[in-house]
C-alpha cells in the first residue's frame, strides 16, 4: 500500500477516534453522520446554502444561470418545458428533466436566486404532491389512446416505470431537504422506499428476461439509489431500510467483483464491448457506499484497483479516460463524455465524504480544474458531447470514436445525445457544495480549495463563518479568516494534496511547527477568536507525467498544461423550433479551427526537467473568468520542435508518434506557450518529445 495512502487512512482514524458521541448518529451532534451499525465516517455534507461561492467560482455559477442552466426550459422546451411528465404533462418521462433540476436546484440555492428557485421548485412540488397510494413516485404510464396530441419531438416516453430516473429525483429531494428541512421529503422517501422493498423482489432493477422490468441503466446505477436509502436511515433509524439496502445491493451489478477482477479493461458480453463511460463514473462510488453497511475492505481495495486499471489502459492526462460511449483506450484522440466528468465528480465527492481519502480529493480537483471548464462555451450557450486531450479542431466530421455520428466535438445544445445537455449542470454546483464539510469531531474541513465562505455550526452548536480567499488552483496560497461570535475551540481540517511537497502553514502570522506530509489531512486544533487568520502554502512545482506512446503531460499542482493554439471560431446558425428564443443554440453550433500550428514535440529537456526548462509567468490578479486564452492566470514559456509529419487523421490530431520522436531534417526548437488545459478549446496536452541534442 502506498505510504501516502497509509498516512491518509491514519489521519482519518485519528479523526474518528476523537469523535464525540452524538444523540442519534456516529459523529458531531451538529450534523447528520452515520448511525450504527453503519461504519463511522469522518465527514458529512453541510446544509445546501451553507457555502457561498466567491471570486471566479461565483462568476462561473452566474454564467451558468444566464446560459443553459437557467434557461433550459425555454431553450429545450420539448423535454424541459411544461409538457414534461415530471411536471404532470404528457411528455418526456425519463432522466433528462430530473437531470436538469439536479443541477439547477443547487445552483439556485447557492446563488440565492429567487427566480431560479421558483423555476426548480415545481418539479419538487409535483413529485411530493402526486405520490401514489402505493408509495410510487414519478410519471405514470399514459395510454396512447388517451393522448390528445402526439408527444413532443425527441421526448422519451417509452418506459415511465423505469427505476432509474426516480433515482435522480431522489437526489433532488435530498437536496431540497438539505436546503429547507421540508419534512414532506422524509415522508415521501419513507413511503417510496417501503414500496421498493415490497416491489423489487418481483420487479427488480433489471430483469434481462423481462424487458418491462426496470432497465439496464437502473441495475448499472443502483448505487445512487442505495446512497439515498442509507442517508434516510441516518435520518430516521428505521431498520427495514437496511434490509432494502441489502436488496438494492443484490440487484445492482456486482461492481466490487468486476473491479477486483479487472473487468474495467476486459470485454464483457453482458455489457457490450466494455463498460459504458458514464455508468463507470457512477459505479465508482458504489463499492464505497456499500462499504458503509458491510464494512468489508474489499470494496475499498476494488476501487483502488479500478483506478489503477483505468490509468493503465484508458487513462487521459486530464483525469478521466478514453470513453466515447464505451471505454476506448488511452490514445489522446479518444473522446471523453461530459456526463462522465460531472458524474465522476459527484462520485468522488461522496467517496471523499465517506472515507476521508485525500486521493479522491486530488482526483476531483484534476477533473474540475481541467475537464470541466473547457467542455462548455463561456456563455453556456453550447457544450461538447466529447472532448479530446489532443483536440486541434472542433468541427463536424467523422472521428475515431466508438460512437461517432460526426457531430460529437462541435459546441451546440443537442449534438451527440441530449443527456449531457441536461446533466452538465450538476458539475460546478455540487463541487461548490462539497468544498467544505463538517467533521465528525465537531469541526470543519476544507478538503477542496476554491474562493468561498462557509457558515456552519461547530463544537456545541456555535455558528462560525470562515472565508477562504485564494487564487487556487492557479496560485499556491490559500488564506482563511475566521469570524465567530465568541471564542470557541474546534478543529479545522486542511487537505495536503498528494502532489504537494513542502507545504507550510501559519496561524496569525506565526509558523506552525508541523510536518505537512503529502496526501494527508492536517488538523489545526485551537480556540479560535474573531479575525484569526490561517495561511496554507501549497508549493506547485512543475512535473511531467507519462502517457500514450511515452508522451508527456506537463503539470503544476492540480492543473495540466496544454499548448496554446490560437482559435478561429465560426457560428453555424439554423432555424430553431417554434417558440425557442433566437439566442438558443438549438440546432446551430459553434466550430473552432486552429489559427496557429499545433504539431509540436517538446524538447527532451523540457519533457524531462520541466522545472528547469519552462519559465513561469503569473498574472497578479485572477480574472472573474480565468478559463480563457486571454485571461489565463498562468503561462509556461519554453521550447518545442515542430514535427512536419505529424498531421490530421480523420479530423483529429493523429496519435502522437512514439517518443523519443524523430524531429525531421531541418527542424529546430521554437518558442511556445503553454496555458492551463481548462483555458483552451484547441490544444495539445499529451506531447511527444524529441531525442536529446
Amino acid at each position: 500500500m502506498p505510504s501516502a495512502l497509509i498516512r491518509s487512512m491514519l489521519a482519518v482514524l485519528c479523526v474518528m477516534a476523537l469523535t464525540p458521541c452524538a444523540a442519534h448518529a456516529g459523529g458531531s451532534p451538529n450534523y447528520l453522520f452515520n448511525r450504527a451499525p453503519l461504519a463511522a465516517k469522518p465527514y458529512t455534507e453541510l446544509p445546501l446554502g451553507a457555502i457561498e461561492p466567491r471570486g471566479w467560482l461565483r462568476d462561473e455559477l452566474r454564467r451558468m444561470a444566464k446560459g443553459m442552466t437557467g434557461n433550459l426550459d425555454a431553450w429545450y422546451p420539448e423535454v424541459c418545458g411544461p409538457r414534461n411528465a415530471w411536471l404532470g404533462g404528457d411528455g418526456d418521462t425519463w432522466e433528462r428533466g430530473p437531470y436538469w433540476i439536479d443541477g439547477l436546484y443547487p445552483l439556485a440555492r447557492l446563488l440565492n436566486d429567487d427566480k431560479l428557485i421558483a423555476k426548480a421548485r415545481p418539479w419538487v412540488e409535483w413529485t411530493l404532491n402526486n405520490q401514489r397510494a402505493n408509495g410510487d413516485i414519478g410519471p405514470v404510464a399514459l395510454d396512447p389512446a388517451d393522448r390528445t396530441q402526439p408527444p413532443p419531438r425527441g421526448a422519451q416516453v417509452l418506459k415511465p416505470d423505469d427505476w432509474w430516473p426516480r433515482m435522480v429525483m431522489l437526489k433532488i429531494l435530498q437536496q431540497h431537504y438539505l436546503a429547507t428541512g421540508d419534512q414532506r421529503v422524509i415522508d415521501c422517501m419513507t413511503k417510496y422506499f417501503r414500496y421498493q422493498l415490497k416491489t423489487l423482489p418481483g420487479r427488480p432493477l433489471h430483469d434481462a428476461k423481462n424487458p418491462k422490468s426496470g432497465s439496464w441503466w437502473a441495475a448499472q446505477r443502483g448505487g445512487d439509489n442505495l446512497m439515498v436509502v442509507l442517508w434516510l436511515y441516518n435520518v430516521t433509524g428505521e431498520p427495514w431500510l437496511l434490509e432494502l439496502a441489502d436488496l438494492l445491493h443484490e440487484q445492482t451489478v456486482p461492481v466490487t467483483e468486476w473491479f477486483a477482477a479487472g473487468d474495467v479493461v476486459r470485454h464483457r458480453r453482458d455489457q457490450g464491448p466494455t463498460l459504458h463511460c458514464v455508468n463507470l463514473a457512477q459505479m465508482m462510488k458504489t463499492p464505497v457506499v456499500r462499504y458503509q453497511q458491510d464494512k468489508d475492505g474489499k470494496h475499498l481495495d476494488a476501487v483502488r484497483k479500478a483506478f489503477a486499471d483505468i490509468r493503465a489502459f484508458h487513462g487521459q492526462p486530464h483525469g478521466l479516460y478514453g470513453g466515447d460511449e464505451a471505454l476506448h483506450g488511452h490514445s489522446p484522440d479518444r473522446g471523453s463524455e461530459l456526463c462522465s466528468a460531472v458524474e465522476m465528480m459527484f462520485s468522488l465527492e461522496k467517496m471523499l465524504e465517506i472515507t476521508g481519502d485525500v486521493d479522491y480529493a486530488d482526483r476531483l480537483e484534476r477533473i474540475a480544474f481541467n475537464v470541466l471548464p473547457t467542455q462548455c462555451t463561456d456563455d453556456y450557450r453550447g457544450r461538447q458531447y466529447f472532448q479530446q486531450t489532443n483536440q486541434v479542431q472542433a468541427t463536424l466530421g467523422d472521428r475515431d470514436f466508438y460512437n461517432d455520428g460526426g457531430n460529437r466535438v462541435v459546441y451546440g445544445l443537442l449534438h451527440g445525445y441530449p443527456c449531457c445537455t441536461c446533466n452538465l449542470h450538476q458539475g460546478w454546483p455540487k463541487f461548490t457544495q462539497h468544498l467544505w464539510m463538517a467533521s465528525a469531531d465537531g469541526g470543519l474541513a476544507a478538503l477542496v480549495y476554491a474562493p468561498s465562505r462557509v457558515k456552519a455550526k461547530v463544537a456545541d452548536g456555535v455558528e462560525v463563518a470562515i472565508t477562504q480567499e485564494t487564487g487556487y488552483p492557479f496560485k499556491q496560497i490559500v488564506r482563511f479568516t475566521v469570524d465567530t461570535p465568541r471564542a470557541v475551540a474546534f478543529p479545522l481540517h486542511l487537505r495536503i494534496p498528494g502532489w504537494c511537497e513542502g507545504a507550510s502553514l501559519t496561524v496569525n502570522g506565526k509558523a506552525v511547527d508541523a510536518e505537512l506530509e503529502p496526501g494527508t489531512i492536517h488538523v489545526v486544533r485551537r480556540t479560535w477568536a474573531r479575525g484569526d487568520r490561517v495561511a496554507l502554502k501549497l508549493p506547485m512545482r512543475l512535473r511531467a507525467s507519462t502517457w500514450f506512446n511515452q508522451s508527456k503531460a506537463i503539470e503544476r499542482g492540480p492543473l495540466v498544461f496544454a499548448l496554446r493554439v490560437e482559435e478561429d471560431w465560426n457560428e453555424v446558425r439554423r432555424e430553431a423550433p417554434s417558440g425557442v428564443p433566437a439566442g438558443a443554440m438549438h440546432r446551430g453550433h459553434f466550430e473552432c479551427r486552429p489559427a496557429s500550428p499545433w504539431n509540436y514535440a517538446l524538447t527532451h529537456q523540457a519533457a524531462h526537467q520541466p522545472d528547469e526548462h519552462f519559465r513561469l509567468e503569473q498574472a497578479e490578479r485572477i480574472a472573474e473568468n480565468p478559463w480563457t486564452l486571454e485571461t489565463a492566470p498562468v503561462t509556461l514559456h519554453g521550447e518545442a520542435v515542430r514535427l512536419a509529419y505529424w498531421k490530421l487523421a480523420r479530423n483529429s490530431a493523429a496519435p502522437p508518434p512514439l517518443s523519443p520522436a524523430e524531429s525531421g531534417a531541418g527542424a529546430r526548437a521554437e518558442k511556445v506557450r503553454l496555458v492551463p488545459y481548462g483555458c483552451t478549446t484547441l490544444r495539445i496536452a499529451a506531447f511527444p518529445w524529441v531525442k536529446e541534442n
